[in-house]
């Protein structure tokens, strides 16, 4: 923390390195400035009769592209009295942001935790939005609607449980401002994955700060659910250089990465690149899920795009992130899951993080979307249904299994819909992926697809929403449709499909082999005829019996069926 409380007021520090001068600003209501006191890469202040509660932010001046009228957040702040929202004046040199910046509050620290995960490998992981998630629902007091604490409610819990979830995976829920073309758009970003500071809950989501999100931790934990967090580390959004001055770009531009001429790289389609390379932005980094940790309680945590956390500038596998987090003995123990690529030079990366963490497996994803559309093969769905020992090898799948996700179509849409309608997002539908693999198979095609998934070995993930039907009316790319598109539809959801859903969750549940993450040979393939597969027959079938130790389990694409039957 760079605000700590002492004996008689607060010692601020802040990193900012090639700062020729930077100042502390109390804001009481006035703002106050207090020159700091250099100390190698970091500047200093004490100040006495300043305790918990107060707000603050920091000024710096130097070369450019330091601007002494810019209020500049503390990249290590825990608390924000505001959201993030974007202004013109935020890019404009010499304007002074006092009036349009958040400050962070003095926040002492909650009693340290240390609690095991709750999520094990094998389980299911439930992706949601946080905002979307609630804010139409019937049960949930109209207060706390769209909130962290409204995943703790007793009708939410009832869902989650039902459904056979072992994990909530929270999609961003740290401060984030809207990217530059969207206001002008009328458009709010609904998906949180343009954050400004990593540690700082955004006030939208988590009025009640870093406690409410603890107590829904332990609401959840209670229950017998985990919880992930979904954590952008890979850019801030500062944007390119044309973006707002916020943060980092005031105090220490030196944590985006740049190329030899100078220019921004910009690996992450955004603007900016975090520099993994950069000691102080892994120090960041770390910081961040400790704090998540021993503040919060929470299992783990998944990263975006997270080959940009092993770039420096190239993908490595060795890269020194991963020995921080593995030496760690506090992280060492979580639950780190990559969604491993980034749009950057080489930046498909699946199956090459280590060992202990996790991966989303969009071949999955691509495999089962294809069998049941008719151009994909058996043998790559029996691939897929085991593990996908072709990625992760023969021991364990690291594998997140899914057929949909936030970002996409959801499960409906994909049976429904062959091309994108993102014309809503102001980009004349050329935003969002072209060609997304699609099988407008109607009712039938949402069943099949979900009877695959919980028939999957290993650990899988179910967007939420997708077990009642819900719809984006085919947009593929809803990140700034903050409205009814992703507000989940309690009242008019499917509750049939709700109902086999849970079906599917009990014979999950019965069947232990299905979780077991561990890729072995013991699976037995059948025909349709009830003989053994034979090798030709892999080229030509489109039905296939998988019989485990304790479960058989048919998929016939002809009959678009999928039955799972314990032994």
């Amino acid at each position: 923390m760079t605000a700590v409380v002492v004996a008689g007021g607060t010692r601020f520090s802040v990193r900012a390195p090639r700062a020729a001068a930077v100042w502390l600003c109390l804001f009481d209501p006035d703002e106050r400035r207090i020159a700091m006191t250099r100390e190698g890469d970091d500047w200093h202040a004490e100040v006495s009769g300043v305790g918990e509660g107060a707000c603050y932010g920091f000024r710096a001046d130097g070369p450019v592209p330091f601007d002494a009228a810019k209020l500049l957040v503390d990249p290590h702040a825990v608390t924000l009295d505001r959201p993030f929202v974007q202004d013109p004046r935020l890019a404009e040199f010499g304007a002074d942001t006092a009036d349009r910046v958040p400050r962070a509050i003095v926040t002492a620290p909650l009693p340290a935790l240390d609690l095991p995960p709750v999520l094990r490998a094998g389980g299911l992981i439930y992706e949601v939005n946080v905002r979307g998630f609630t804010m139409l629902h019937p049960d949930v007091p109209v207060a706390q609607r769209g909130t962290v604490a409204a995943l703790a409610h007793p009708a939410v819990i009832a869902h989650l449980k039902r459904i056979g979830v072992s994990a909530v995976e929270m999609m961003p829920i740290v401060a984030w401002i809207d990217e530059r073309h969207l206001p002008p758009l009328g458009l709010r970003n609904a998906w949180g994955y343009n954050p400004v500071v990593p540690m700082a809950l955004d006030p939208r989501l988590v009025p009640g700060g870093v406690a409410e999100l603890r107590e829904t931790v332990e609401a959840l934990r209670r229950a017998g659910i985990g919880t992930i967090l979904d954590l952008v580390f890979n850019h801030s959004g500062e944007s390119d250089l044309l973006g707002p001055t916020l943060a980092l770009r005031g105090l220490d531009d030196a944590a985006h990465a740049r190329a030899p001429d100078g220019t921004l790289i910009n690996d992450t389609g955004t603007g900016n690149t975090l520099d993994f390379a950069n000691p102080a932005v892994r120090a960041l980094v770390l910081g961040t899920l400790r704090h998540f940790v021993t503040q919060a309680g929470v299992d783990g945590f998944r990263f975006d795009l997270a080959t940009i956390m092993a770039r420096g500038p190239g993908f490595d596998a060795q890269a020194p992130i991963f020995a921080e987090i593995a030496a760690d003995p506090l992280l060492s123990r979580r639950i780190m899951i990559a969604e491993p690529w980034d749009p950057g030079p080489g930046g498909y990366r699946l199956g090459e993080f280590p060992a202990d963490w996790w991966e989303w497996n969009d071949r999955y994803r691509d495999d089962v979307r294809r069998f049941w559309r008719g151009d994909g093969g058996i043998g790559a769905l029996a691939t897929r249904l085991c593990g996908s020992a072709d990625v992760f090898g023969a021991g364990r799948t690291r594998g997140v299994s899914f057929v949909a996700a936030h970002d996409g179509f959801t499960l409906r849409d994909v049976a429904t819909y062959a091309e994108r309608r993102n014309h809503a997002n102001g980009e004349d539908n050329r935003d969002g992926h072209h060609g997304e693999i699609a099988w407008a198979r109607g009712g039938e095609g949402v069943r099949a697809m979900l009877a695959t998934l919980f028939a999957t070995r290993g650990t899988i993930m179910l967007c939420a929403g997708d077990e009642f039907g819900r719809t984006q009316g085919g947009n593929n790319n809803a990140y700034a449709q903050d409205n009814e598109t992703v507000w989940l539809d309690w009242d008019g959801r499917d509750l049939a499909l709700e109902d086999y859903v849970a079906g599917l969750a009990t014979l999950r549940a019965a069947c232990p082999a299905l979780a077991d993450p561990a890729i072995r040979h013991d699976a037995r393939w059948f025909r349709r005829d009830g003989a053994p597969m034979r090798a030709e027959d892999w080229a030509s079938a489109d039905a296939v019996e998988m019989r485990l130790p304790e479960v058989s389990v048919t998929i016939d694409r002809a009959a678009g069926t999928v039955a799972i039957v314990p032994a």
